[in-house]
């Protein structure tokens, strides 16, 4: 079975990133505006691409040689009762996900943050609850 490198470029572009980062960060040349984050935005970003990569080749070397395991591990994720446990703490995080978000919207404009930050979160929040609308009436025609 021919192996996929996908994980393996997943990390190492993560640390490329990171990389990357503290190079920006160390070096300062872009200190005006919003060009200010990108170094932290670059870190962050390849943090998080780095642990996901890694953790699926570890994942996949732990499993290499048991495939009874690995057959067990897909029957457990493709389990309906899990999948619809799955479904429903989405469901109830998306729900506390709008109040919040709407609360932090409000707070932000309270707060006389630039209008550029509300705005942004604005459309995002607007986007998210669009997205949600759609698919509701997708699903119920299907349904």
């Amino acid at each position: 079975m021919k192996k996929s490198h996908r994980d393996d470029y997943a990390a190492l572009g993560g640390i490329l990133l990171l990389a990357l980062g503290l190079i920006l960060l160390k070096t300062e040349t872009m200190s005006e505006g919003v060009l200010r984050a990108l170094p932290y935005i670059c870190m962050g970003l390849g943090c998080g691409i780095f642990g996901q990569g890694m953790g699926n080749i570890i994942g996949a070397r732990a499993l290499k040689n048991d495939p009874d395991r690995v057959k067990q591990i897909e029957i457990e994720q493709q389990d309906e009762r899990n999948v619809t446990i799955a479904n429903r703490a989405k469901a109830k995080a998306f729900d506390m996900m709008i109040f919040v978000f709407g609360a932090l919207l409000v707070t932000f404009a309270l707060m006389n943050v630039d209008l550029v930050v509300i705005l942004l979160l604005a459309f995002t929040y607007l986007f998210i609850v669009f997205y949600s609308v759609y698919f509701r009436g997708k699903y119920e025609k299907e349904m």
